[in-house]
């Protein structure tokens, strides 16, 4: 069994995202210790802004027309896809980025989508695959909080990994993670602590069920 990991955070050290996606990859690996993983940072290596206007448009144009930017951005989409078609599971570590989901995401997705394989109503190469979503937000958007509803990320990456790529999704989120960095919000500091550690529980959860849900399906 193999594990694809995505992280989106632009941080590598401090990353609240990726210490989560860790603790998942740490209890996955307990399960299945000898089992290989294939790793993309969009976040820190992030893939060109411009390749999916470009990939659509090599999609409308014949094979022999194609500039080369076309066959390179193709190119890209096929590798990206190659990379989820040949992982068993995957690991998604995606950061709330001023209330919306991170561009660097919101560009892999998209290319992703110009690709045949991975186009929305058609069989995916991801589909029936286990995958748990970690994602962070540095405030809370819960329900009775005064920004409900400003989290416009989480609901619109289950969309996507869930309905469109038809993953079999796990999602574990962390909110407050600014409390101890932020002074405004050292009154939730006990709120904050009790939400990291249920986070963190349900990371070392889904990590171990990642093997488990594989040998389901």
């Amino acid at each position: 069994m193999s594990l694809f990991r995505l992280d989106a955070s632009i941080r590598e050290d401090g990353s609240t995202s990726r210490a989560l996606a860790d603790l998942v990859e740490k209890h996955w690996q307990e399960t299945a210790p000898d089992a290989p993983v294939s790793r993309r940072h969009i976040g820190v290596n992030p893939l060109p802004s411009d390749a999916w206007a470009t990939a659509l448009a090599a999609g409308a144009t014949s094979d022999t027309d194609r500039t080369e930017q076309q066959r390179q951005a193709l190119t890209l989409a096929s590798t990206l896809i190659d990379e989820l078609d040949q992982a068993d599971a995957y690991l998604f570590a995606v950061p709330l980025y001023n209330f919306g989901p991170s561009q660097h995401f919101k560009t892999y997705v998209d290319l992703v989508t110009t690709d045949p394989r991975m186009a929305p109503g058609t069989a995916t190469v991801t589909a029936g695959k286990p995958g748990v979503l970690v994602t962070v937000q540095g405030g809370n958007y819960s329900p009775g909080t005064p920004k409900e509803g400003w989290d416009h990320a989480t609901d619109w990456m289950r969309r996507i990994l869930e309905d469109v790529w038809h993953i079999d999704l796990r999602i574990v989120s962390r909110e407050f993670t600014l409390v101890g960095v932020n002074p405004a919000l050292d009154a939730f500091t006990d709120m904050a602590d009790q939400i990291k550690g249920d986070a963190e529980h349900r990371a070392r959860e889904h990590g171990r069920s990642l093997t488990i849900q594989n040998r389901a399906a």
